[in-house]
């Protein structure tokens, strides 16, 4: 960290395991990345697949990316491999487009979404960085990833509410809404079985 800072660097994008457990992920994520879509419908598609995975007892992190989208985390507690944390993802993408399939697209190539919002299940793989939670972003008002209580995930959020100029006080009023992300991890096989057997 200490040597990024001396790049000077300003977005942190860290990897999704660690130096111990390299092939096993501490974590899920499922990116919303929108194309020319209101950030209303960013959380829009955020609470879908919150419904998703409150249905299948998935409790999950969002946070702002910082830019223009969200990101939603799911703990795992490094017991799994990127494999089966991106066949996770796809399964609750998978069922989240179907709901809102009218701005949602699973396609990976930018000119085949038709402008729609890439629900982004593939960065679970051992080479994909992300946004890292905290990271800075040289936008205007210096924007922050900053994580939400799923409360604060409703219309009229926007990134400007979250900037190096208030992330610190909102830290020591919020607590770190994002520790949960690093504990024990969901039991993906049961999780799995259950979404089968409802979707």
């Amino acid at each position: 960290m200490h040597w990024m800072a001396s790049l000077g660097c300003i977005e942190i994008n860290p990897w999704f395991s660690r130096v111990d457990s390299p092939g096993y992920p501490d974590f899920c994520v499922i990116d919303l990345d929108p194309d020319k879509q209101h950030f209303d419908q960013v959380i829009s598609a955020a609470l879908e697949v919150k419904k998703v995975l409150d249905a299948v007892g998935v409790r999950a992190y969002p946070k702002t990316s910082g830019s223009t989208g969200m990101h939603i985390y799911i703990p795992l507690g490094a017991k799994y491999t990127y494999d089966q944390s991106e066949m996770f993802a796809r399964i609750i993408v998978t069922q989240v487009h179907k709901q809102i399939p009218e701005y949602t697209s699973l396609e990976r190539m930018v000119k085949n979404r038709g402008g729609k919002m890439y629900l982004d299940f593939l960065q679970n793989r051992s080479d994909a960085t992300i946004a890292g939670v905290y990271s800075l972003w040289p936008k205007p008002g210096v924007t922050v990833s900053m994580p939400l209580d799923w409360e604060e995930v409703k219309p009229g959020l926007t990134m400007r509410h979250f900037t190096i100029h208030n992330a610190i006080p909102r830290l020591k009023e919020t607590d770190d809404l994002f520790k949960g992300v690093l504990g024990v991890g969901i039991d993906l096989s049961q999780t799995i079985q259950k979404a089968q057997s409802i979707f």
